[in-house]
C-alpha cells in the first residue's frame, strides 16, 4: 500500500465524504419525479451532484475523496455476523442505478472515489484517514454517521454537513458521549439497531458511556469488573454479572463497529488531488440526466477556481 508522503503537517487539509448519508437523505427529500428523458428517477443523483459541487464551491479543496458502499451483504462483517444489516431492506433498482451514476459523476467532476465490494465505506474512509495521517496531513471526514468519529484525531474535524455542524477531536466526547478511541468499545457495549449489531442487553447508551468513562476499553473493563458494581448507576450491582454473559457477544460486536484502517487499497497522494472537471463530459452527463444549466455553471466555476 502506498504511502502519503509530506514534511510536516500541512495547510492543505483532505476531505473524506461519506457518500451514503447524502445519496440517501435526497433519495428521502427530494420529489422522485425528477426524471431523465426515459422517466427513470434521478432525484438521489441530482441531489448528490449538488451537494458534492456545493462543497468543492464552498472550500474548494486541493484533495478529496467520496467512498462509496458496494458490499451490500457480502462485507467481511457479514462472515462474522451473517445477521449483520439483516434487518435493512435491499435498495431498489432505481437507487442501486443512482449510485452508479453518482460515482460517475465525481469521476466527470474530477473527485477520486473508491469502493470495494468487501469493505464498507466507513473502512475506506479509515484507510485513507491512517494513510494521510501517516503523512500529517489533517482530514475532515464528512459525515452524519458516529461510527465514523472515531476516526477523528488531532488535527482532524468531524462535519455534519447538513447541520453545517464542525466538531473537533477534543469535542466529539460532547457530541457522540465518548471520545474517539472508545467509540468502537461504546457501540459494542450500547449495540447499534441500524446495522442490527445487539450489543450487551440492557446497557443502553447512558449506561454504556459511564462504563467506557471508567475504562479506556473492553479489555480493561472485563479486567475491572469488581468496580463496576459502585459505579453511580441503576442497577450497578447486576452489571458485572451480565457482562460476564455476554463478554463473547461484547467482543464479536466490536469486531463488527471498530473500523479498519488496512484495507488493500491503492492510494497515493497522487490519486486524491482534485482534478479540473471536464467540462464536455459534465455537459454531455447533464444532458443525459436530463438536468438543467445549474451544474454545468457549477463546474465552469469550479474549472476557473481551481488552484491546485
Amino acid at each position: 500500500m502506498a504511502l502519503l508522503r509530506t514534511a510536516s503537517i500541512s495547510a492543505q487539509r483532505v476531505y473524506l465524504i461519506d457518500a451514503s448519508v447524502y445519496i440517501f437523505r435526497a433519495w428521502f427529500s427530494l420529489p422522485p419525479d425528477l426524471v431523465d428523458p426515459y422517466g427513470q428517477p434521478t432525484h438521489a443523483l441530482y441531489g448528490f451532484a449538488r451537494f458534492l459541487s456545493d462543497l468543492l464551491e464552498r472550500r474548494r479543496p486541493s484533495h478529496v475523496a467520496v467512498a462509496f458502499d458496494t458490499s451490500h451483504g457480502r462485507s467481511f462483517r457479514n462472515g462474522l455476523y451473517p445477521a449483520y444489516k439483516a434487518n435493512r431492506e435491499p435498495a431498489p433498482p432505481d437507487l442501486v442505478r443512482q449510485f452508479a451514476l453518482c460515482r460517475e459523476y465525481c469521476r466527470h467532476l474530477g473527485v477520486a472515489e473508491f469502493a470495494d465490494d468487501r469493505y464498507e465505506a466507513d473502512d475506506l474512509i479509515g484507510t485513507l484517514a491512517a494513510l494521510c495521517r501517516a503523512a500529517d496531513w489533517p482530514v475532515t471526514v464528512v459525515s452524519r454517521d458516529k461510527d465514523l468519529a472515531q476516526l477523528i484525531g488531532p488535527h482532524d474535524v468531524f462535519w455534519d454537513y447538513s447541520e453545517s455542524a464542525e466538531y473537533r477531536y477534543e469535542e466529539i466526547a460532547a457530541r457522540f458521549g465518548v471520545p474517539p478511541e472508545r467509540m468502537a468499545d461504546y457501540l459494542a457495549l450500547r449495540g447499534d439497531s441500524v446495522d442490527n449489531v445487539p450489543g450487551v442487553p440492557g446497557v443502553g447508551p447512558k449506561t454504556a458511556a459511564v462504563l467506557m468513562g471508567h475504562c479506556e476499553s473492553l479489555e480493561a473493563l472485563f479486567e475491572q469488573l469488581d468496580t463496576v458494581a459502585r459505579l453511580p448507576l441503576r442497577g450497578a450491582a447486576a452489571l458485572p454479572a451480565r457482562l460476564l454473559e455476554h463478554r463473547s457477544a461484547a467482543y464479536l460486536a466490536r469486531s463488527l463497529t471498530r473500523i479498519v484502517c488496512d484495507v488493500p487499497l491503492a492510494a497515493c497522494h497522487a490519486d486524491l488531488q482534485r482534478r479540473d472537471p471536464d467540462l464536455g463530459s459534465i455537459r454531455d452527463f447533464c444532458e443525459a440526466q436530463g438536468f438543467g444549466n445549474l451544474l454545468r455553471r457549477q463546474a465552469e466555476r469550479l474549472s476557473l477556481t481551481a488552484q491546485f
